[in-house]
């Protein structure tokens, strides 16, 4: 089968295997007390766990697994889980039985799966199937190629962004969110930089059925509780969220995005900055991001080179009237190939209302030499490259600890003074510069950090430049004079071989 085929297979079978197991590892400590009942649903709905009915439990389907009727036995365990789950209801995959899909080895794989290391508590974690989701997610993508981009973000892109934004506490909203990849990303930031969970609510949107269904398991399998819609919509043509103003947008638009619908929406109230062109979404994009930020509110997107500097349909216009307006708080120039749907690198923008003392400025990072092939064809940033990066981007803001924008100086909590602490910034020639709107405005408003923070300073190793002119000048001399040695030589081969012919 093609990868866009059984993606859902395994997918599928994946996420029963870990709500069984969750199920299956409450269903034994609830055995074990004396006055409960395991068998109880309101007992599992009480710790935010999936009840599981009998008939779709991971050890039933062991058993039925080398019986040719396997496909219903699936089908029929994925409808019980959402006739029992309301927050499933049209998510779960439920094609098993159908014809093309060799029953034998849809068996083998409920066997392999079966082998997966959560049968002891010890292993037994969100963090292990989410993972081994995760990965499959990202072979999948790699393997469809170009559409795999359409539900997969790279997760040093989604680390970087999510690094930058720091999205502590507060409404966080992705309008075309894929499979989910930049909210699992922000529980995991905050976790590790000692918040709660709950202080973070996650709304999200996405068009496609096939990949909201995706986002929907893959939160799931992580307890992350968001508010993703009833259905998959598109959000340019019905936004779901249309009154939420959000604390933090991360998101990854399809790039140039040509069939939006734009035409049906020329008088739309988002065009604040001026309309979109038809034939492109990315400032349809960007301008859906603004209108959708909280008064405080800060936006990290990724978006094609292009949107930095081209002036056609009006898109020049577009980005002088942001900039003017003071929203472009950072741009980061990436290196090419880190994804699987287009080799030509990419640009990460950082939009905030409200910029706490940095009003008129933009930081502009040039990051297009970080990175580190994986293959051939894949490059990815490392932990090393995005500490640099989201660690010049905190410095330049005042933050005094990663996460915290404001004043050097102000209190810190106990959870804020665990947090590493950020140097102070200084333009790198050859990597940032902070650059006022007077410069920008000299540039034509084109945002390309290239054009900002000028070429990498070279060492200098003591020698007097008189001195090393005066030996360069002797080198090259010689090797000119090695140069015509060997064309000589190269010349009177050449007529010996016309002589012996």
């Amino acid at each position: 089968m093609d990868a866009a085929e059984y993606k859902h297979v395994v997918l599928g079978l994946m996420f029963l295997k870990y709500i069984s197991d969750a199920f299956e590892e409450q269903h034994a400590k609830l055995a074990a007390e004396k006055d409960a009942n395991p068998e109880d649903r309101d007992e599992y709905l009480a710790v935010n766990c999936f009840w599981v009915p009998p008939e779709a439990r991971w050890s039933f389907l062991k058993a039925k697994a080398k019986q040719p009727t396997i496909g219903k036995v699936i089908d029929d365990a994925m409808i019980a889980i959402e006739r029992d789950n309301p927050a499933l209801k049209h998510t779960l995959p439920k094609d098993f039985a159908r014809q093309g899909l060799d029953k034998q080895r849809l068996g083998e794989l409920v066997d392999l799966v079966s082998t997966i290391g959560l049968g002891d508590k010890a292993n037994r974690s969100k963090d292990v199937l989410g993972q081994v989701y995760m990965y499959f997610l990202r072979e999948f993508a790699a393997a469809e190629g170009r559409k795999g981009g359409q539900f997969w973000t790279p997760q040093c892109v989604v680390q970087l962004l999510v690094e930058m934004l720091a999205p502590f506490k507060g409404r966080v909203f992705d309008p075309c969110c894929g499979t989910g990849g930049m909210f699992v990303q922000s529980e995991k930031f905050v976790e590790a930089h000692g918040g709660r969970i709950g202080d973070i609510a996650i709304y999200g949107q996405e068009s496609n059925p096939t990949t909201w269904k995706l986002a929907k398991m893959n939160l799931a399998i992580r307890g992350i509780e968001a508010d993703l819609g009833e259905e998959n919509a598109d959000s340019f043509l019905r936004d779901l969220h249309k009154d939420l103003k959000a604390d933090y947008i991360l998101a990854n638009p399809p790039f140039n995005m040509s069939d939006w619908g734009g035409d049906k929406l020329r008088d739309d109230v988002r065009w604040k900055y001026g309309v979109p062109p038809v034939g492109n979404a990315n400032f349809a994009w960007v301008q859906h991001f603004i209108h959708h930020l909280a008064p405080t509110g800060m936006a990290g997107f990724v978006l094609a080179n292009g949107s930095m500097s081209s002036n056609t349909g009006g898109e020049g216009d577009i980005r002088k009237a942001i900039i003017e307006a003071d929203l472009v708080d950072c741009m980061v120039a990436l290196p090419g190939q880190l994804f699987y749907s287009t080799p030509i690198p990419v640009c990460l923008w950082f939009l905030a209302r409200t910029k706490h003392g940095r009003q008129g400025r933009t930081l502009f990072i040039d990051a297009r030499k970080l990175g580190t092939l994986v293959d051939r064809v894949h490059r990815e940033l490392t932990e090393a490259d995005i500490a640099k990066i989201a660690g010049t981007y905190h410095a330049w803001r005042g933050d005094t600890v990663v996460g915290r924008a404001g004043p050097p100086g102000q209190p810190k909590s106990s959870k804020e003074a665990a947090r590493p602490a950020v140097a102070p910034y200084h333009d790198i020639p050859g990597f940032c510069k902070s650059a006022t709107l007077d410069e920008i405005r000299s540039h034509g408003y084109v945002l390309t950090p290239g054009r900002y923070v000028g070429a990498e300073e070279t060492k200098d190793d003591g020698e007097p430049f008189e001195e090393k002119m005066k030996r360069l000048t002797a080198t090259l001399e010689a090797q000119f004079a090695e140069s015509a040695k060997l064309e000589k030589a190269i010349r009177q081969n050449l007529k010996s071989l016309t002589y012996a012919r």
